[in-house]
């Protein structure tokens, strides 16, 4: 279980979460943001599972939040997540004779 860019899966190594100025290593991008979030679910009011965190409108922007925390989970490639919409793309192409 590792800390990850929501972006391109660099891992964040450093002890502790990362600041506000931090940014991946890889792709640039900034790493405290509603993305990287344990408490990002896009499901639920704001985006966000904890009620005490202000609305943030660009959740793939550095922000202010006090309550931010990187989740250690293991990290999928962006390839990986989406076989559902893959298998559902390629059902659809054989139905329509693609």
């Amino acid at each position: 279980m590792t800390r990850h860019c929501h972006r391109c899966g660099w891992e964040w190594t450093l002890p502790g979460q990362p600041g506000r100025g931090d940014s991946c290593h890889r792709c640039g991008s900034d790493l405290k943001v509603c993305l990287n979030c344990i408490s990002y679910d896009p499901k639920v009011a704001h985006q966000c599972r904890d009620r005490r965190a202000d609305p943030v409108a660009e959740k793939h922007m550095a922000n202010f939040c006090e309550y931010f925390e990187m989740p250690k989970r293991v990290h999928v490639p962006k390839a990986e997540e989406n076989s559902r919409e893959k298998t559902a793309r390629d059902q659809l192409k054989k139905l329509l004779g693609d």
